[in-house]
Formats: structure tokens, C-alpha cells, sequence
């Protein structure tokens, strides 16, 4: 059997047990994506010294010294998220030569057992996209379909693992960037509770919002990766102290007694019927692994993208106003400060930058803060209530990642909208700061990818994680992978 072929944990068991070389693993998936990343542009960046490291283990090994628990486990990395001599651009040309000279936390996490970071992932330019279309290094394909989008913005990191470049990524998720992804390319991608991961290294984009979490085929890579990753961080202000239960420890328990939780209001009109579908075949499943469920109702829902997308946006104006071509970044030349302000942010940025920078300055401005920020403020809190409200009733709710498959490229170039509706499942959970998870239950006709979102209280991973590995037991979905040499659909 091949390395593409086999899941991180079982990768990890051979390494450790010398069935597996390090130096042999990581060389496999450089060579897969010296091959065929050309047609996917998942990787923006390769190291240089991946191999160095992997050797390096090897001879640890041999020595009988203690190595790390992923050691010699290949990862790729989001490019929003700083690694230490690599380049870290967040896929814009405002930041195309910067050069972290620190690692974010989980960075420093994943290196301390051992993990090797292979490469810098491609996405959506300061993670302000649901498609991996808006970035300076072009767009990512979906290697179900090379016409099709991956979903963004943590799109690079998606089509890595569902192309079998990399064995697992991290990305980040602000407003549905690791699940919508993760069900465009039908893999496994875990939004953490906010404040559970640190943010310490991730470039912003709205603070109140992002959270970075593991892209894997299945529930138990995730959990693993979780085990490394989660955790205090005081460098992060927005850590918690609250400690995540042990993911990996309860995944075998049975899912008797579990009650979860399904919102019709959720399969309107927008929902595409394939992957309506889908969910139901889906929730059937977990009825047969002895979950009980249970109509809810979480009426404020509706209003999550509008809010959303006021919050967003407005944190966004804030955080990259930094970039002004001063102290750091690309700089455009001007005959005065102003102009090379001017020159700088026009020429730095990319269009959908700009137009929610626009939109955040605007509804922070004077005499528009209470009519936008501040009601969207109030609408987040409501939100939160409502799923507060729900688990009272249920230990997990379940519904659509998405409300379709992929769409083509540039199929929403011309109408934001249309993109921005692509997050109406998702953006809750970030309005809320829980946790949801996006896992593959089936496909289209045309063989695109669908995914099903669970959604847990706040540091209860555990449980997301446990139905999400009990459903992949009795399912192949996770298993199923795109065509080679990638295909592009009609």
C-alpha cells in the first residue's frame, strides 16, 4: 500500500515502529508534489529543509533517542500562519517578501513532537474568501474537478490533504474556512472552541472570530493533531485556560444515549437537493449507532451572515490598517506620505481586501457604529443564546456544511452575494465560539464531495470528535479520493 494511501496515525505507527523511514516519508510527498501540484496550486512554498530534518530524526531514532510524538510526520501549513524561515505572505503581495523571524505557537507545538512542515499552503489573500480564488498566487483547483473551486479560505490546506500531497494541514477558520473547505474537497476539517488554539503567529484578519484547527481525512487524524496543538497559550490574550478533554481517549465510546440535535429551518430553499439528501441519509446513520434525535430550533440563525458580515469586516479595517508600507510589507513609491499610503494599499491589496476594508471603515465611521457594529454586536449575542439555549436540549447539532458542491471558478466572480452565502451554515459557530466539525457523507451525481457540520458546546471536542469517528467506522466516505490525473467536470 502506498503513503498516499494510509491515514497520519497509521504513518505514525510505522515510523515508530522502523517500518518507515522519515527520510523515505518525506521524500514521497515531495516527490507527489513536484508532480501534480502544478495542477492543483495547492503549496505556495516548499522547504527547503524538510529533508534535513527528517534525517536528523532517522538518526535520533537509531541512537535510541526520544523523539517527538509525530515524528517524521509530514504537515502542511496555512500561509496565514508564521513558520520561522519560510515565507508567509497570507497570500498577498503586500506581505510576498516577509519573512517570520519567530514561529507561531502551533508551529513551535508541531515541531516539538517531531512534526515536519513540508510546505505553506495556498488561500484566500488575508483569508477573505470562500474559494481560494482571491489569492496573489492565483487560485487553488479542487482536485475532484480542476474547474470547480476547493473552498476557501483555507483552501491550499484542503485540496493538500484530499489530493494526498500532504498526509494532514492546519488551516484557519473565521467564518467557515476550515468546514467549508474541508466538504468542497471531501476531508475532515475541526473549527477548535475560540480560545482553545492559539492565535499567537496567525496573521488577523477579524480577531474576535479566527481560530486555526487541523484539515485531515478523518476524526481521528484531527484528534491527534488536536493532542499537539490545543492548549494555554499566555503569548495569545484571547487563550483560555480551559482545557479541551482528552480527543483521542473517547473515540471508541458508543454513541448510545447521545442526543443530537437537527434544525429544519436550516433545509429551506437554498439548500440544494443532493446534499439535502445526504444529511438525511447521514442522520440516519447516527440513529443507528444508538444517537437519539431531536428537532431544534435556533431562530436567529437567519441573521448570522448579515451579522457576520458587518463583524468581520470591521475587525478586518482595524487589523490591516497596520499595513501602510512604513515599518514593514510591500512599499509603492509616492511623492509624499499620502500618495505612497495611497500607492501602497492600492497597489498591495487585492480587490475583495479592499472592498471589506471599505465596508468595515464604513461601519465603524462616525454616526454608523450603532447602526451597524453595534447591532451586529447584539445579534452575535443572540445567536450564542440560542445555541446556549439548544444544548440544553442536545449534545450536538447536525446539519449541512454547505448549502451546495463546489462551483465552478469564477462561477461567483461577479456576484458577492452568491460567495458570501457559500458561509450560511458556518458563521454561526464563529459569531458563538464553539466548535463544529465538517465530515464527508456522499456525493453529487457529478461525484463532488458533500459534507455534514456537527456542532458541540464550548471545549467539547471530545464529543464532536467521537461521533464524528463513529459515523467515519461504519462509512467510507473519508476513504474515497479524487481521480488521477485530476479531472475537470461539466
Amino acid at each position: 500500500m502506498t503513503l498516499s494511501a494510509l491515514n497520519a496515525d497509521v504513518i505514525v505507527d510505522q515510523l515508530n515502529a522502523g517500518e518507515l523511514k522519515a527520510t523515505d516519508c518525506v521524500q514521497y510527498f515531495l516527490d507527489r508534489i513536484q508532480t501534480h501540484d502544478a495542477e492543483i496550486n495547492a503549496f505556495v512554498s516548499i522547504s527547503q529543509t524538510a529533508l534535513e530534518q527528517a534525517e536528523a530524526i532517522d538518526q535520533r531514532r537509531k541512537a535510541g533517542q526520544t523523539v517527538g510524538c509525530l515524528a517524521g510526520l509530514p504537515i502542511a501549513i496555512k500561509d496565514g500562519i508564521c513558520v520561522s524561515g519560510q515565507p508567509t505572505t497570507a497570500g498577498s503581495k503586500m506581505l510576498e517578501k516577509f519573512t517570520p523571524p519567530y514561529d507561531a505557537t502551533i508551529v513551535e507545538r508541531l515541531k516539538s513532537a517531531d512534526a515536519i512542515i513540508i510546505g505553506k499552503t495556498n488561500m484566500d489573500e488575508f483569508a477573505m474568501g470562500s474559494s481560494t480564488e482571491n489569492s496573489f498566487f492565483g487560485p487553488t483547483h479542487n482536485p475532484w474537478a480542476t474547474d470547480r473551486v476547493p473552498g476557501g479560505s483555507s483552501g491550499g490546506s484542503a485540496a493538500c490533504v484530499a489530493s494526498r500531497l500532504a498526509p494532514v494541514a492546519i488551516g484557519s477558520d473565521t467564518g467557515g474556512s476550515i468546514r467549508q473547505p474541508a466538504s468542497f474537497c471531501g476531508i475532515t476539517g475541526l473549527k477548535p472552541t475560540y480560545g482553545s488554539v492559539s492565535r499567537y503567529g496567525l496573521i488577523a484578519f477579524a480577531s474576535s472570530l479566527d481560530q486555526i484547527g487541523p484539515m485531515t481525512r478523518t476524526a481521528k487524524e484531527s484528534a491527534l493533531l488536536m493532542s499537539v496543538i490545543a492548549g494555554f497559550d499566555p503569548r495569545d490574550s484571547t487563550s483560555s485556560k480551559a482545557q479541551i478533554t482528552d480527543c483521542l481517549s473517547g473515540l471508541e465510546t458508543p454513541l448510545n444515549g447521545i442526543r443530537i440535535g437537527v434544525c429544519r429551518n436550516q433545509f429551506n430553499d437554498g439548500l440544494d437537493q443532493e446534499v439535502e439528501t445526504k444529511i438525511n441519509d447521514a442522520t440516519s446513520v447516527f440513529k443507528l449507532l444508538g444517537a437519539e434525535i431531536k428537532e431544534i430550533e435556533l431562530p436567529h440563525s437567519q441573521y448570522a451572515v448579515a451579522a457576520y458580515y458587518v463583524i468581520a469586516p470591521c475587525e478586518a479595517s482595524s487589523n490591516l490598517a497596520r499595513y501602510d508600507g512604513v515599518r514593514y510589507t510591500f512599499r509603492a513609491p509616492g511623492n509624499d506620505l499620502e500618495e505612497m499610503y495611497r500607492n501602497t494599499r492600492g497597489q498591495g491589496f487585492g480587490n475583495e481586501v479592499k472592498q471589506r476594508i471599505m465596508l468595515g471603515t464604513y461601519a465603524l465611521s462616525s454616526g454608523y457604529y450603532e447602526a451597524y457594529y453595534l447591532k451586529a454586536s447584539k445579534v452575535r449575542r443572540m445567536i450564542k443564546q440560542d445555541y446556549d439555549d439548544a444544548f440544553q436540549k442536545v449534545d450536538l447539532i447536525l446539519g449541512p456544511t454547505t448549502p451546495t458542491p463546489a462551483f465552478k471558478l469564477g462561477e461567483h466572480a461577479e456576484d458577492p452575494l452568491a460567495m458570501y452565502l457559500a458561509d450560511v451554515y458556518t458563521v454561526s459557530a464563529n459569531l458563538a465560539g464553539i466548535p463544529a466539525i465538517s465530515v464527508p457523507v456522499g456525493q453529487s451525481k457529478n461525484g463532488l464531495p458533500i459534507g455534514l457540520q456537527l456542532q458541540g458546546r464550548a471545549f467539547e471536542e471530545n464529543t464532536l470528535l467521537r461521533a464524528a469517528h463513529q459515523f467515519q467506522n461504519v462509512t467510507l466516505w473519508h476513504d474515497t479520493s479524487p481521480s488521477q490525473p485530476w479531472r475537470t467536470q461539466t
